[in-house]
This record gives C-alpha cells, structure tokens and sequence, in this order.
C-alpha cells in the first residue's frame, strides 16, 4: 500500500523556514511524497518564487480556479513556469471552462474539485443547492469525465460512488488520524481512505504540527497495521 499510493502534505502557511522544515523531515521516507500549496502560499510575497525553485520534488497547486473559461486558461499559462505537477479547478466552473483549462494544461496533471469537505447537506441547501452531497459529486464526477480531467478531489466517504464514474486518479483531502476535524466535515482516517480506493491523500495538521518526523511514523505504522 505504501509504495503505491501518495500522500500530499499540505504545506500551509507563509513561513518560508517552516515549509523548508516540512519538506526536510518528509522527503526521506518511505512513503511517495508530494506537496500542495494552496492560496495563502502562492499569493505569499515569497511563495511564488519558493515553488518556482523546488527541484525534482511533486508540486501541486491547489489554485482551485472557479472562472470562466478565458480567465482559467490565461492563470494556467501564467503559471507555466512554475512547473507544477497537479493544479486543481472546481469543476462547478462549468464544462466549457473545464475542457479549456484540459486543452491547455499540457503536462499539469489537472484536477477537478467536487463538492468541499468543509460542506454537508445542510450548508449545501443553504448556498441554493437541491441535491444532497453524494448526488451531486456523483453528478460532477462524470462532467470531470466528460472534460478528460486527469484526476478528482473528493471526500473519501465518497470515493467508492466516485469510482464507478470516475476512473482515474481520486484525491481525498479532509483526512484525520485522530477524532479532531477542525474546520472539515466529511473526514476518514489515511487507511479507511485507501480501504475505499482512494489512490493519493491530501493531509495537513496531522503531518506538520508539533513533531513532523514522529508523525509521518505514526502515519507509516497506521497504514502498515
């Protein structure tokens, strides 16, 4: 399982030293490791230019472009030179944006965001949706399909029901090796995500605070278990 599956760490923050520090003590093991950088470190003043230096290291941005479609293929040109090796954009941009974005994103593996994991039902309805979670992400799994989409994001309580539409790489964020959720809603442990056929995580806090090397051990002893 471990050889063959990726674990994304989120390296979120504008610390420079601490995003140097994350990807020292994570780079070494055996695990196949890449990392995401989201909004606050690639608008940082320093971010940017950090990401531009990162050699033979996988880089996903996690630019989540919501546009129309002019406006997502001149971002995914504009970051060419960064070299990334997954961008993500929220498949509710629509169809013609998400096979625009596809026809220009060369080698940048590109990925569809479904519905967050920081959403339920509830807060769903409230924004003006009238599907329930699993409906709709099943609903934006096979427009990700129709788009030829390298890869989707989506919560691993939804990872089965995905994979009967979807048949490329599924990545789960919103993974937890404890009971504490924070701001997600829809939350798995790294084995139950993977029990579900999920083929590459996305984990934060449970990797980067406190003691980064003895948690990536206590990842590697959940998954070897």
């Amino acid at each position: 399982m471990i050889k063959k599956n990726k674990i994304f760490v989120a390296c979120d923050s504008t610390n420079i030293s601490k995003i140097k520090k994350i990807i020292k003590f994570t780079s070494h093991t055996k695990l196949k490791i890449g990392y995401k950088f989201g909004l606050e470190f690639l608008n940082s003043k320093n971010g940017r230019n950090f990401v531009s230096k990162l050699k033979k290291k996988i880089i996903f941005a996690d630019l989540k472009l919501h546009d129309i479609p002019n406006t997502c293929v001149s971002t995914i040109k504009a970051i060419k030179d960064l070299k990334v090796n997954y961008l993500t954009i929220h498949i509710s941009s629509g169809l013609q944006a998400l096979k625009a974005a596809k026809k220009v994103s060369g080698s940048i593996r590109l990925v569809g965001v479904s519905i967050l994991t920081s959403l339920n039902n509830k807060e769903l309805k409230e924004i003006g949706f009238n599907k329930d979670v699993k409906k709709l992400v099943i609903h934006q799994a096979r427009l990700a399909k129709k788009a030829k989409l390298d890869a989707i994001v989506c919560s691993a309580k939804e990872v089965k029901i995905v994979k009967d539409v979807f048949k490329k790489e599924i990545i789960t964020p919103g993974i937890r090796l404890n009971s504490k959720i924070d701001d997600q809603k829809r939350v798995l442990t790294p084995k139950q995500a993977f029990k579900n056929g999920a083929h590459s995580l996305v984990i934060g806090r449970n990797i980067t605070k406190g003691n980064i090397k003895k948690n990536i051990q206590i990842l590697i002893d959940h998954l070897n278990q």
